[in-house]
């Protein structure tokens, strides 16, 4: 303890920590003083302490963690210490609303939704998870790019059991690739919806060659319509690209090129055609990359 408070604190926090460990101060007189000091990690670890010896409420702690947690957003010592007040609680209900605030601050804050994930698995209780898929939908409507959402949404759809009126997998599966393409139809450029795409098509063991189709206009600067009289109609298994959509998009010439790829044979060179189009045009920037996946794929081919 004394080690820790040399090395990462202030000369005040050094003098108010020496003073807090002596016998003299092991009451309730500390509490007021060490509220601030939460995100210091001694300092939380004695405060708890002293919560636990004195049997003060918990309820009032967490109300008074409130405002911290919102202040610290990114310190993990405010969330560490209210897990702990909440494992003692036993009330883990009011935490979604109030995540949700705080989500509200920063919506892609690690923290908070890591938070928010282990409420959710440690006391995995039915009440608890019954709007998450909704909670989840609401933040993706206000930024479709954020990947922590769209990693929440993976967590509680495929790694965290099997929720009651979701035992058909198949239809679940069904269901996500639906939500996600359609997600991608409108804006495309989005490397979080198609990660999650090609999470799920891990997950359940589905080869990408299975959403060429769906993939294959992404592709094109200008894609033709299969029908140009059914533009208004949306097809759920293979939506089209929204016409103020930026193509072609480099995401999806990455997964068409994988695609070919793991076919093989002739299809090699077409996969190389298209990593070179990312190289020289689509996506520059990983220039080196795309390079790299040229030459493996042309060792393996001699």
């Amino acid at each position: 303890m004394r080690q820790l408070i040399s090395e990462g604190s202030s000369r005040q926090e050094k003098k108010v920590f020496a003073y807090w460990i002596s016998p003299k101060t092991s009451s309730g007189r500390t509490l007021p003083t060490t509220l601030h000091a939460v995100p210091n990690l001694p300092l939380r670890q004695y405060r708890y302490k002293t919560l636990m010896a004195l049997g003060v409420p918990l309820d009032e702690e967490l109300r008074l963690m409130d405002e911290l947690a919102v202040k610290y957003l990114k310190t993990y010592q405010v969330w560490h210490h209210r897990r702990l007040l909440v494992q003692q609680t036993r009330n883990p209900a009011p935490e979604l609303a109030f995540i949700a605030g705080c989500l509200q601050e920063d919506a892609k804050n690690y923290h908070t939704w890591s938070y928010r994930q282990w409420l959710l698995a440690h006391f995995n209780d039915e009440e608890l998870w019954a709007n998450e898929l909704d909670f989840v939908d609401g933040m993706l409507d206000i930024d479709v790019r954020n990947n922590s959402a769209w990693h929440h949404r993976f967590f509680v759809v495929f790694q965290s059991g099997v929720r009651k009126g979701e035992e058909d997998r198949s239809e679940v599966l069904r269901r996500e690739l639906t939500y996600v393409k359609m997600k991608i139809s409108v804006v495309p450029n989005n490397m979080s919806a198609w990660n999650y795409l090609r999470g799920i098509l891990d997950h359940s063991k589905t080869p990408y060659s299975m959403l060429g189709s769906f993939v294959a206009p992404y592709c094109e600067a200008e894609p033709t319509r299969p029908d140009d009289s059914s533009k208004d109609i949306v097809d759920l298994e293979d939506p089209f690209p929204s016409q103020d959509a930026h193509l072609p998009c480099a995401a999806a010439i990455e997964f068409m090129a994988d695609i070919h790829e793991s076919i093989g044979g002739d299809n090699l060179e077409v996969a190389v055609e298209l990593w070179s189009s990312l190289a020289t045009t689509h996506d520059t920037f990983r220039r080196k990359y795309w390079e790299y996946r040229i030459r493996e794929a042309q060792s393996r081919a001699h």
